[in-house]
């Protein structure tokens, strides 16, 4: 799993998270504790690890994205370089 969320979401997550936790299994009786602890745990979880599985699923990330990553070459050409375009007859 790559992680998907920046590290002050990731401490907002986990803070709110122990506190959803707290609030919902100790402090408040029945389903709706319950409901709220779980739901905390979840929040928790996400904070913990670094990766949402909702913005995986919206293809959603709050980290910086890098210009350039190791090993790949830039595609888009510059105003200096022409595009390539790719002839079926050379193959």
């Amino acid at each position: 799993m790559k992680p998907n969320i920046r590290d002050g979401e990731r401490l907002i997550r986990t803070i709110l998270g122990i506190y959803a936790m707290l609030l919902g299994f100790l402090f408040i009786q029945g389903v709706v504790g319950i409901i709220l602890g779980i739901l905390g745990l979840a929040v928790f979880a996400t904070g913990a690890i670094g990766w949402c599985g909702m913005y995986a699923l919206l293809g959603k990330s709050t980290l910086k994205a890098t210009l350039e990553e190791p090993g790949v070459e830039n595609e888009t050409p510059t105003d200096n370089q022409p595009a390539k375009i790719a002839n079926p007859a050379e193959d």
